[in-house]
């Protein structure tokens, strides 16, 4: 006889258990759990080794052509998925509200369509006529694209099955997507990973490349279900301040090509405009050299950008407690540089304020950018600027070490093609670029000694 169990679900991780409690005993958040429609379990055991439809093997090795990329039209999108659209992917695309995600989609979608491909573009949080609106506005109203408003995958899945599969379909967005088979509000866990996985099984029983547009929580992570995560092959986020112009859309999973890769693009009044040369924009209105200001050569994926990372050092009167801000790095690694270099080079900080700011709004994750912000730090704290044409990469370890990192040709190469004449980091291991000239330092005291001197 079957009997209800009950079960709860977390909003933030997926994780199940069977009865309601503050917080999730798998990912630590507090009032994400909810129930789910109780499900109906059988005292006997169910025989599943026959009565199925058997399935067909096929040897790794065995004939047939690779899927061909399809490129999107937008360079940039393209470079941060790996190559180009794969058919039968699933993309999911995150981001704050109004960073411009519909933006870039709606972008992609009007340039395969005028390419001679069909687009179907599905929007279950604005009306048909709202994307017009901004399609005018940005100059694509003439664009083929298959339009339509609806939150039905029902629906949706019916209206596809009656035409020709399309080579792209944009999901904006899966929260606002609900089933009519399953209990439930739109967005709940529930809703939202069988939704995900209605319009994923299309996509992979018909070559069509599917986008999912989701939406972000206030930490910046993908809302719903952790597993959705794991159901589609490319997740991917757009990153940026609204206050400032430039936006990334950075892949942190890729099935198909490499991780950490980046696209750049400029928010322009006509649209998103691609930045070819992201280090220009980064660096741009750097007119003289000032102290504590430090270009530091990162790695995005296989792609260089050279950024400019600034400190300013404020002295306090005794008594007061120093304040400790950063913008665009990891502050828990900079108070560890802190500590590295009072321990290690003798210098104080502890009776000052320190402020970090990596220009642009540019949010750093590369551990070779110790060096660079060492570089900054002890140049406020002298007020001695540094060299202007000058670059910097290493790790910097807690004995003091400036230990060396990956791609260092790479990251030479790019400064030299900016004009950059020297680059400071770990000891060479690499043949210098042919222009630009490199110093190799072993220990943190060196870089102190080179940028205080006699001070």
């Amino acid at each position: 006889m079957a009997k209800p169990k009950r079960r709860y679900v977390c909003s933030s991780c997926g994780g199940v258990t069977t009865r309601w409690q503050g917080q999730c005993a798998d990912c630590g958040e507090w009032n994400t759990l909810s129930e789910e429609a109780p499900q109906t379990v059988f005292s006997t055991k169910h025989d599943l080794s026959s009565g199925g439809r058997p399935i067909r093997f096929t040897p790794l090795d065995a004939p047939g052509e690779v899927p061909k990329r399809r490129a999107s039209g937008l360079a940039e999108f393209d470079r941060a998925l790996g190559g180009g659209l794969v058919p039968g992917s699933a993309i999911l695309l995150g981001g704050d509200p109004g960073i411009g995600k519909s933006t870039l989609l709606l972008q992609a979608a009007a340039h395969i369509a005028n390419s001679g491909s069909s687009a179907v573009y599905v929007s279950g949080e604005e009306a048909a006529g709202q994307v017009r609106l901004r399609a005018e506005r940005l100059g694509l109203s003439k664009a083929p694209i298959q339009l339509a408003s609806a939150t039905s995958v029902r629906d949706i899945l019916t209206t596809l099955g009656m035409m020709d599969a399309p080579t792209l379909l944009v999901i904006d967005s899966i929260q606002t997507m609900h089933s009519d088979t399953i209990e439930g509000a739109p967005g709940t866990v529930s809703q939202v990973r069988g939704c995900a996985f209605e319009l994923i099984r299309y996509a992979k029983e018909n070559d069509v490349t599917l986008i999912l547009v989701g939406h972000v929580t206030k930490d910046g992570n993908i809302a719903g279900p952790r597993v959705l995560e794991h159901m589609v092959d490319v997740v991917m986020s757009f990153e940026g301040e609204r206050s400032h112009q430039y936006r990334i859309l950075r892949s942190l999973k890729n099935r198909f090509g490499p991780v950490d890769e980046i696209g750049v693009f400029a928010m322009e009044g006509a649209g998103l405009a691609e930045v070819g040369n992201p280090s220009m924009l980064f660096l741009s209105g750097r007119e003289e050299a000032m102290a504590g200001s430090a270009v530091f050569a990162a790695m995005e994926g296989t792609r260089p950008v050279l950024i400019e990372i600034q400190a300013l050092i404020v002295r306090l009167q005794s008594g007061a407690t120093p304040r400790r801000a950063v913008v665009g790095w990891d502050s828990g690694r900079m108070a560890m540089l802190l500590a590295v270099l009072e321990a290690r080079c003798g210098l104080n900080f502890s009776s000052a304020e320190v402020y970090l700011n990596v220009a642009g709004g540019y949010r750093l994750a590369d551990p070779a950018a110790d060096l660079a912000v060492a570089a900054a730090l002890v140049s406020a704290l002298g007020d001695r600027p540094l060299p202007k044409n000058t670059v910097w990469f290493g790790e910097v370890s807690l004995a003091g070490e400036i230990r060396p990192v990956a791609h260092s040709s790479i990251r030479q190469r790019e400064s030299a093609k900016l004009g950059f004449g020297r680059a400071y980091g770990p000891v060479a291991t690499t043949k210098p670029e042919k222009g630009l000239e490199f110093t190799g330092m072993s220990m943190l005291p060196n870089l102190v000694d080179r940028i205080l001197g006699d001070a």
